[in-house]
């Protein structure tokens, strides 16, 4: 996803509070013998704590003090807790991140089309069937397929992809995804998923039914813990008997406080905790990681491809340079640039107004004062701009800006493909610029890359990678 929820504090007071209570909800056998070693220290803090109540009412010759036995319970019962509260802190802030999700959830209002009329209603209304018309600069209200129209389309939040898609009715384009945001033209849209079974709602069932399945290194650190726990409660048991031998008597809560201090309680109690807050340190990066096993393996990663920009980028093209073409001037490419860009409220028309005004110095020009007829970006012609004292600015995609100069009986400069392509080779987008029938140049669109990325290298007998 390419939204990134607040981060919580690790001390949140939701979090802490929901923690405890979850502590002692943990308590139930059937949870803690999951881990052999806490249960031990469970099955101990029980008998310290029988002994404790029955020292208080008929204390038997040679028992351990009183205040001995509390303290040993009240140490042993700490630890336990404290081990499920590790544990509910590392969940409640995964749980907090599904919490967030659902927050993404815009409560839009859908104007949804019945029996000839149209009506507004919320989109949790909506049910599979219905059918809801959707405008430029409105919120898709719910996952559907285009019947009617053409758009185009910002699905960043959804796919982390910066660039706008184009989707029409009919073909293999015409689903859309509730959340996403149209930005030109209109279309109506037959829902196809009922509130629930949408693509954010099983994004948050992923997030919440993320399953901590152990890893191979999980699993051998918890057979280890294992065998320690027995050497341990097996010399704990025969100091019994050599104990009385000797004529030394040994209390029930020494043994245990003795076999608690033994085994090793800190790694057993912290180990499900681990695992958990690796999940959540990836969940907190917008990696969605289903397993330990998962985490485990991004730690071995070197090398990542990734098919989506938007994972790592701002999710706004923003543009780098202009690079003029068949004989223009830059200072021409320019001028016609920001002419286009002057009323594209989008980031990228903002930052082609920056650019030129930066590195070339064009100061801005009042949009209501030079009187200019503004053409709107439309995913049927894929291509916006202005007309202004007898010209006709335009820039868009390539493509189409090649064939509409075409249509106007000019021709297309020979190195306008050599220049395009070396563009889309390093991942940028490139916009092409005419002014009347004469293709001035091409704009480079780049992804930013998001601040805190970590570069690094390893040596390459180390690299492992990873598509």
């Amino acid at each position: 996803m390419a939204s990134k929820a607040k981060e919580r504090s690790l001390f949140d007071s939701e979090i802490l509070a929901a923690a405890t209570v979850e502590s002692l909800r943990k308590l139930a056998p059937q949870h803690v013998a999951k881990n052999p070693v806490m249960f031990v220290v469970e099955v101990g803090s029980v008998l310290t704590t029988l002994i404790l109540l029955r020292d208080l009412f008929a204390a038997p010759a040679g028992a351990a003090p009183v205040w001995f036995t509390l303290s040993v319970s009240l140490w042993l019962w700490f630890t336990v807790v404290f081990a499920n509260f590790a544990e509910a802190v590392a969940e409640g802030r995964g749980k907090a991140q599904a919490a967030s999700l659902r927050k993404m959830r815009k409560e839009t209002t859908a104007r949804r089309r019945k029996n000839g009329a149209e009506e507004e209603v919320p989109a949790s209304a909506l049910r599979k069937g219905d059918v809801v018309l959707v405008s430029a600069g409105e919120f898709i209200p719910g996952d559907g397929e285009i019947i009617e129209g053409i758009a185009s389309v910002d699905e960043s939040a959804i796919t982390g992809e910066s660039a706008p898609v184009i989707r029409e009715s009919g073909g293999d384009r015409s689903a859309v995804t509730g959340g996403t945001k149209v930005l030109s033209d209109q279309i109506v849209v037959r829902i196809t998923a009922n509130p629930g079974e949408s693509f954010l709602d099983r994004m948050i069932s992923l997030v919440e039914g993320a399953s901590r399945q152990k890893t191979p290194n999980e699993i051998a650190l918890h057979i280890l813990l294992v065998g320690l726990t027995i050497i341990f409660l097996i010399a704990c048991v025969t100091l019994v008997p050599m104990a009385a031998y000797s004529g030394i008597a040994l209390s029930a809560t020494v043994i245990v406080a003795l076999l608690v201090c033994l085994i090793p309680t800190t790694i057993g109690g912290l180990l499900s905790a681990i695992g958990i807050a690796g999940m959540d340190r990836l969940l907190r990066k917008n990696v969605l990681a289903m397993s330990g096993r998962a985490v485990e393996a991004a730690g071995d990663v070197d090398t990542l491809l990734l098919d989506k920009t938007g994972t790592i980028t701002l999710g706004n093209r923003m543009a780098a340079e202009l690079i003029p073409v068949g004989g223009t001037h830059i200072e021409e490419l320019a001028d016609a640039a920001q002419l286009a860009s002057l009323a594209d409220e989008t980031p990228e028309g903002r930052s082609i107004v920056v650019l030129v005004k930066e590195q070339y110095h064009l100061r801005g020009r009042d949009v209501a004062e030079i009187g200019a007829h503004f053409i709107p970006f439309s995913a049927h012609t894929r291509m916006s701009g202005c007309d202004l004292d007898g010209r006709i600015v335009r820039k868009g995609a390539v493509d189409a800006i090649s064939a509409y100069i075409q249509a106007q009986g000019g021709h297309v400069p020979t190195g306008l493909d050599a220049v395009v392509h070396g563009i889309s080779d390093t991942g940028g987008t490139p916009l092409a610029v005419s002014d009347g029938n004469r293709v001035l140049g091409i704009i480079h669109l780049k992804d930013v890359v998001k601040g805190g990325i970590k570069e690094w290298r390893q040596p390459p007998h180390r690299r492992r990678h990873c598509a």
